[in-house]
């Protein structure tokens, strides 16, 4: 696809940021979408909460949607309602002006996440998978659906289901780093859940080939081919860090301290994904294991 105008939401967060500087860097015309006052050439004005007027969304090729409140964090009712709204009401409405744009564009790339899935134990899942239960796989589920008004018109829609995206700036390995560093890191409970996980580098050069492969539509797992459990993840972190690993961060710890919901969805439990679309249309991973994907982020 010859994508020339690029419009992006959630162009502040990590992944955001990363998105808007590497298609900047391609010499492509990068818009962003922005609460409150625009500052910037180019730039959209929205409020995610009330519906788009069709003409600001008009005349793009490709739409980013990356929008949402972050989940991290105790799930107060109000935190639940924030992680929730932001995302089903401000992707819906966003749809709805896509669809009603006079150009509309020919493919609109909508945040998801492998919490879709929910807590399976060793389960390999792909994007046939059935939906899990929990709070984190019902967002997930009305976040896609979210993105059907912009269907009818012929739009085509990609829902990426994005894992743990690695990057030192930002995400879980940031947070990871410090205690590692220090000696103190370690599993999270019994360290059997897994984690699916991608290299910053492969998820936009995956993004790069959604954008080009027009077969690619619907849901698409954004992790990398070789997800690991979190205590093989703590070693392979430990080993490249040259740092021991004698810590274990108890599961009866952080339900007190994050709530036992929130502990178990975002900590306790873990997705074993596979990028099956990806791995179909011929995306060639740069970094397919953890060691070479952290030995490059951490240039070690």
């Amino acid at each position: 696809m010859n994508a020339r105008k690029i419009l992006i939401s959630g162009a502040s967060g990590l992944i955001g940021t990363a998105v808007g500087a590497s298609l900047a860097a391609d010499g492509r015309e990068v818009s962003r979408l922005v609460r409150g006052k625009v500052t910037r050439k180019g730039d959209v004005s929205w409020n995610p909460a009330q519906p788009i007027a069709p003409e600001k969304v008009s005349g793009f090729d490709v739409v980013i949607h990356l929008a949402g409140e972050g989940v991290f964090g105790v799930w107060t009712r109000e935190k639940k309602r924030r992680i929730y709204e932001s995302r089903i009401i401000g992707t819906r409405n966003l749809a709805e002006g896509l669809a009603r744009a006079e150009q509309k564009p020919r493919v609109f790339i909508s945040a998801s996440a492998i919490g879709y899935y929910g807590d399976r134990g060793d389960e390999v899942l792909n994007e046939q998978s059935s939906p899990g239960a929990g709070f984190l796989a019902e967002v997930c589920r009305d976040w896609e659906a979210a993105t059907k008004p912009a269907l009818d018109p012929g739009i085509r829609i990609v829902n990426i289901r994005t894992g743990h995206v690695l990057d030192p700036t930002g995400g879980i390995l940031k947070k990871m780093l410090l205690p590692f560093r220090l000696g103190l890191g370690g599993r999270i409970g019994d360290g059997r859940q897994w984690q699916s996980w991608m290299h910053m580098g492969d998820w936009l050069g995956a993004l790069r080939h959604i954008m080009n492969h027009d077969s690619l539509r619907g849901p698409v797992n954004l992790v990398g081919p070789n997800p690991v459990t979190n205590a093989e993840f703590t070693k392979v972190l430990a080993g490249v860090l040259s740092r021991p690993t004698f810590f274990t961060v108890p599961g009866l710890a952080l339900k007190a301290a994050l709530g036992r919901e929130a502990a178990n969805e975002m900590l306790l439990s873990g997705q074993r994904v596979e990028p099956a679309k990806l791995t179909a249309t011929g995306y060639q991973f740069q970094f397919p294991d953890l060691q070479g994907a952290l030995r490059d982020l951490l240039r070690k």
